[in-house]
């Protein structure tokens, strides 16, 4: 299970919500996975030099996926392609990116971002709700 930054932010600010407490169950139980991207994103939200050592350390335990790369960059625009033809607009770039690399894998994605639902009905991205 690959866990985007929308439900890390929550987890992390404490926000209960049916994602975090399906993170928070998994955490030490169940593989997870964090995209080097997502990341990114996250740790750029700590305001402290302590907070970002920590959220560090807990995202740094897990298994780090490389979101990019070749293949995904052009599997990706032609997914965008894909939705863009049926009349979705996707707004991010860095979504389109780890919809594409959790669809070429087969990683399931634990995300509370409505961005990630034309790929789950359209193109086969799995999802945990």
């Amino acid at each position: 299970m690959l866990v985007d930054s929308s439900v890390w932010i929550d987890y992390l600010r404490g926000t209960e919500t049916r994602q975090t407490n399906c993170l928070h169950a998994a955490l030490g139980r169940e593989p997870i996975a964090v995209g080097d991207l997502i990341l990114t994103e996250v740790l750029q939200g700590m305001t402290t030099d302590r907070d970002f050592a920590q959220v560090l350390r807990l995202l740094g335990s897990l298994d780090v996926v490389t979101m990019g790369g070749h293949d995904v960059a052009v599997q990706a625009a032609r997914n965008f392609r894909a939705l863009r033809a049926l009349g979705i607009s996707v707004r991010k770039t860095i979504d389109c990116v780890i919809a594409t690399r959790c669809i070429l894998d087969g990683l399931t994605l634990l995300h509370c971002d409505r961005d990630f639902e034309p790929f789950v009905a359209h193109l086969g991205l799995r999802s945990v709700f």
